[in-house]
């Protein structure tokens, strides 16, 4: 087996600093290694009011105080993704963290639930399959693409880090923020994934989104393996997720046991739903279905002309509407991160915190 291997991706000065980890082997291994790279920064970010939380939820809130609502997760978790389970016991013992800490660095969106507070925005995706590009230059008009922001809470940019891991069928190229094992990535045959926050149903104990998206990346080959591994999991909370490869791009709106899918050969998503069958049972506020509907025209409306090239949508990412800048508050959503996901060629381009400030770096899945 190969040594695990860290890397840190230069930065401007004062700009986040992502790290990229490498390895192989069985899921424990790959949590082991994840967790050693990043064992000091896991450990500021579990103490700094657990993993921030006590600044973003209306009372205080502790590791101890939480156990119970992570072994609760923790079951579902265990019964759906068991080398998930495992990798997340490899994280804890590479960082030196107890296992519930572990686990709540996976479950810290799910406690923090969704509350109707007005907002800037949240996360603007989209995606293309090859189809729309074949006129165009021959290496880029053979890959999808797909690309989004990432808007978070609680200011994020500081635990950005990139995983590419063994998977049992071939590699995941990950990004993750925090010790996540899954956030948006892409996989080694060709598929990749990205998600949106909608609001609805009444979030539980189950598979958290960022989970099931690795899951998906380890096990699909396809968007069809992708729908039909999602169609059995239980998922915790709300989303939407954007699936691409080289032959279609959808999204899959979820709500509770819910699923519904749109298909098409260009996608774009926001924060609210857009099937039919869901969008009664929408609970985004005013404030923030406002700032979705601008930044859905406004993608759209890009995307009709964009090109090829990644930095074309990385500009197109950090321009507004879509990016949405630092209001200074903990609380609010702002654009942490923006990606272009290049399944076919096994590539992600980031960049990492504000995008409009920030330079490109290049992450390619290593074929070993």
């Amino acid at each position: 087996m190969a040594e695990p291997e860290e890397d840190t991706q230069r930065a401007p000065e004062g700009a986040p600093v992502t790290v990229l980890v490498r390895a192989d082997g069985e899921p424990a291994e790959l949590g082991r290694a994840h967790g050693a790279a990043l064992a000091g920064r896991l450990r500021s970010f579990i103490d700094d009011d657990a993993c921030r939380l006590g600044r973003l939820l209306p009372e205080p809130v502790t590791v101890d105080g939480l156990r119970p609502t992570i072994a609760r997760y923790r079951a579902q978790i265990e019964r759906a993704t068991p080398r998930l389970a495992e990798e997340v016991a490899g994280l804890a013992a590479g960082a030196g963290l107890d296992e519930d800490e572990a686990w709540l660095l996976q479950l810290r969106r799910e406690i923090l639930g969704y509350t109707k507070i007005p907002t800037s925005g949240d996360c603007t995706t989209y995606a293309r399959d090859a189809g729309p590009l074949l006129a165009q230059t021959p290496l880029l008009a053979q890959t999808p693409l797909l690309a989004q922001t990432v808007d978070l809470n609680g200011g994020l940019d500081d635990q950005i880090a990139v995983l590419d891991l063994a998977s049992p069928i071939g590699r995941s190229l990950v990004l993750s923020f925090g010790g996540l094992l899954g956030y948006l990535g892409l996989n080694s045959r060709g598929l990749a994934v990205g998600l949106n926050l909608v609001l609805g149903g009444d979030w539980r104990a189950g598979l958290p989104p960022y989970l099931a998206i690795r899951h998906l990346l380890d096990t699909a080959a396809s968007v069809e393996e992708a729908l039909d591994v999602l169609g059995g999991l239980r998922l915790a909370s709300s989303r939407s997720l954007t699936l691409c490869d080289a032959t279609q791009a959808v999204c899959v709106e979820i709500l509770g046991d819910e699923q519904r899918t749109m298909r098409a050969p260009q996608t774009v998503h926001t924060n609210h739903f857009l099937h039919p069958d869901l969008a009664a049972h929408d609970e985004i506020n005013v404030f923030a279905r406002n700032s979705s509907v601008r930044r859905l025209e406004a993608a759209r409306a890009a995307l009709a002309s964009a090109g090829t090239e990644p930095e074309e949508h990385l500009a197109l990412l950090s321009a507004p509407p879509i990016r949405v800048p630092d209001s200074r508050d903990i609380r609010r959503e702002r654009t942490v991160a923006a990606a272009v996901l290049l399944p076919g060629l096994g590539e992600l381009r980031l960049r990492p915190g504000d995008p409009a400030l920030s330079t490109t770096e290049t992450f390619r899945l290593e074929r070993r």
